[in-house]
């Protein structure tokens, strides 16, 4: 029964192993190479990338052109027919327009860094040599301009360049004031239509409020549809870090979902063979990175003075002439009869996955933030982790708090277990005699053994308890710090300033490898030679693993092990005392 024990011992943490390496190659184990901001080029590709309308049967329109953008493109920077791009900043966006066709080409986030210690802004989206990624919007049908032989539409603006100081006070139906920044944009066809697209962005938002107005002049109703797409390349995930001789970054791809289908990944080499072809009220579509995801979230239509309504949109996906990776969302068929107006809109969100601000935008895409068939016991953990970073303002602290917290909570249920393991090694004396007195008579030992047990209160399987309920929590955290973007590039102390990423200076992995050390002389030793040495060599073995993984997580596994340590030490001068007043007596 001891050895069965030890095996179960040795099994749990070979099974805790196993499944880090499962979790690592699932999202952190592709080959990564860091994709440069150098010059753009202009592309002078023409494919039909839109989506197709249900009342047209071609479509013929050029991609947006790739502009010239080098890593910080100025208000300057034109498209290929030589007009300016627009430049819109806010306090959390900087990003670039392209009037012929409206859509958003670059975006860079300026609260969060491309690497740690720079002091270059994150790009989300760009087009150029080096990587697509475009968010896209329009009307297509009948008469939706998008769907023109000639071409996207070119719009008319006021301004090529807005920032904070546009931005006006917008009083809200609930009471709330907000500061947002709108971009008109105008296009008049020849019958007498005026589309008016306008983006709105609101201070201290990552959502996008994207709204077409169509105003019917013309002597004819006008029909179309609007769309929404995201179009990317097969480009590496930029959010990707290098650990020593680990590559990371964690899914890159397609997502999608509705009310009753909350959270659905579609892999680009998907795009095709399991093609999304799904209507929803409620839905949205997005493409996902490490830490980072855009999304289109359909909004309302309204006609004229009406209120607006939610519809049903067509979430879609596919690959284009040129291979590149598109998923949208197209509306219903919009009438719009003479001398009327109609407004269509949709939410596009491109930044970081913030979970509280994520899940109020459509059901599902905080889920984006994917922490795996431990979610739930991740989620408390991150709440865990956020309620102390409140108090303390830094997360390494926090997650040591954090252990502090969870070894409380299981104290009482491993007490039990590392007393038994307390007797276990105080009876080691008397089992090492019976084994000698008895030999080969392995009946007779077993049924010697078990009665020890018995009157000695020990239960040999006990130590396996506190391993096993500390799995769980241990790869839920290793999810919480790998798809957490609070914690993306978050400093402890001294030479850990980033606990997402491993210890530079491979000190906590020692450390830790010496902590389970010390852990191991308080457990009871097997007396088979072969079980001896695989103890000994486990710290080695955990230490190596642990050299590579996130600091945070070495951390939590330091700090779990230090109390263990004190916890077992308690126990065993306790056991040992009362065994010494039991002889005594």
């Amino acid at each position: 029964m001891q050895q069965w024990a030890r095996f179960a011992i040795i099994g749990a943490m070979l099974v805790t192993a196993y499944l880090l390496v499962l979790a690592w190659q699932k999202d952190y184990g592709h080959a990564n190479t860091a994709t440069p901001n150098t010059a753009a080029v202009v592309s002078n590709d023409v494919s039909a990338d839109l989506p197709n309308s249900q009342n047209t049967a071609t479509v013929t329109t050029d991609v947006p052109q790739a502009v010239n953008t080098a890593t910080q493109p100025s208000a300057e920077t034109k498209t290929a027919n030589n007009q300016k791009l627009i430049t819109v900043q806010t306090d959390v966006y900087r990003l670039w327009i392209n009037p012929k066709g409206g859509d958003i080409v670059r975006l860079e986030l300026l609260s969060h860094d491309s690497a740690k210690g720079s002091d270059q802004p994150f790009v989300m989206l760009e087009s150029d040599k080096n990587r697509t990624y475009v968010a896209q919007s329009g009307l297509i049908g009948i008469n939706g301009p998008d769907s023109n032989a000639a071409g996207r539409p070119q719009f008319e603006v006021e301004k090529d360049s807005y920032s904070l100081s546009d931005m006006k006070v917008n009083p809200s139906s609930n009471g709330k004031v907000s500061q947002v920044l709108t971009v008109p944009m105008v296009y008049k066809t020849p019958s007498g239509v005026e589309i008016v697209k306008t983006y709105t962005f609101t201070q201290g938002q990552y959502p996008i409020l994207v709204d077409y107005k169509i105003i019917n002049r013309s002597q004819q109703n006008w029909q179309g549809q609007f769309f929404g797409q995201i179009k990317r390349d097969d480009s590496v995930d930029p959010g990707k870090t290098s650990q020593g001789i680990f590559q990371l970054g964690t899914y890159l791809g397609g997502a999608w979902g509705t009310p009753s289908e909350h959270y659905n990944k579609l892999k680009f080499s998907n795009f095709n063979d399991e093609k999304l072809n799904q209507k929803a009220e409620g839905g949205w579509v997005a493409v996902v990175q490490h830490y980072f995801v855009s999304a289109w979230i359909p909004g309302t239509l309204k006609l004229t003075q009406a209120e607006g309504k939610p519809y049903t949109a067509d979430l879609q996906s596919r690959k284009s002439a040129d291979q590149m990776n598109i998923i949208g969302f197209t509306s219903p068929v919009i009438n719009v009869p003479v001398g009327t107006s109609m407004e269509v809109n949709a939410t596009f969100y491109s930044g970081p996955k913030i979970q509280s601000e994520l899940k109020d935008l459509a059901a599902g895409l905080n889920q984006t933030v994917d922490y795996g068939w431990l979610w739930p016991i991740a989620k408390l953990l991150f709440l865990g982790l956020e309620t102390f970073h409140k108090f303390v303002g830094n997360w390494g602290w926090s997650i040591i708090l954090l252990t502090v917290v969870v070894k409380m909570i299981l104290w009482p249920l491993s007490a039990k277990s590392y007393r038994s393991m307390a007797k276990m090694r105080a009876i080691a004396p008397e089992m090492q005699r019976m084994k000698e007195e008895f030999g080969e008579d392995r009946m007779r030992f077993s049924q010697e053994m078990m009665a020890l047990y018995k009157r000695e209160g020990v239960n040999p399987l006990a130590g396996c308890l506190p391993l096993f309920l500390q799995m769980p929590i241990f790869l839920a955290l290793y999810w919480v710090l790998m798809e957490s973007v609070e914690l993306r590039h978050a400093p402890w102390l001294g030479w850990i300033q980033d606990l997402s990423a491993m210890d530079p200076w491979f000190i906590l992995p020692l450390i830790m490898g010496v902590t389970m050390y010390v852990q191991q002389t308080l457990n009871p030793q097997p007396n088979d030679p072969m079980q001896a040495k695989v103890f000994r060599l486990m710290p080695i073995i955990f230490t190596v693993f642990m050299l590579f993984f996130p600091a945070g997580l070495v951390l939590y596994w330091i700090v779990n092990n230090s109390i263990t340590i004190l916890q077992q030490w308690f126990i065993a001068k306790s056991v040992k005392k009362q065994r010494e007043q039991t002889v005594e007596n």
